[in-house]
C-alpha cells in the first residue's frame, strides 16, 4: 500500500537491507514490529518491498517520535537479534520531507 497526503513536513524513516540466508522467523518478527511501530505516537505509515535488497520507508511526524521508536525495548531486541541473525547489512536513513505529489490513474 502507498501511504497518500500526509501533511508535510514530516520524517521518513529508509531502512535498506540485505540478508542472510537464515531467515528463520524474520517475517513474523518484521509483522511484530510493524503492529507496534503503529501503536507509537507520531507514527504515519509504513511502505516495504523485498526482492535482493528490502527497502522499508517508515514515515514519523518528529525526530522525537523517532527516537522513542528507536529505544522502544522490543524494537531494540529485534534489532539486535537481526544484527546477530538475519542482516547481512543494513542501512538507515532519516530524511525531511518537504512536499511531495503523485500520480494515480
Amino acid at each position: 500500500m502507498i501511504i497518500d497526503n500526509l501533511k508535510t513536513p514530516y520524517y521518513a524513516v529508509v531502512f535498506s537491507t540485505i540478508l542472510t540466508d537464515n531467515i528463520k522467523g524474520y517475517e513474523e518478527m518484521a509483522d511484530k514490529m510493524e503492529l507496534l511501530a503503529k501503536k507509537q505516537l507520531g507514527y504515519l505509515g509504513i511502505e516495504s518491498a523485498r526482492k535482493s535488497i528490502g527497502i522499508t520507508v517508515s514515515y514519523w511526524s518528529s525526530l522525537e517520535a523517532i527516537t522513542a521508536w528507536k529505544n522502544n525495548v522490543e524494537h531494540t531486541e529485534a534489532r539486535e537479534l537481526g544484527r546477530k541473525k538475519w542482516y547481512k547489512k543494513y542501512r538507515l536513513r532519516i530524511c525531511k520531507v518537504e512536499r511531495e505529489y503523485g500520480f494515480e490513474s
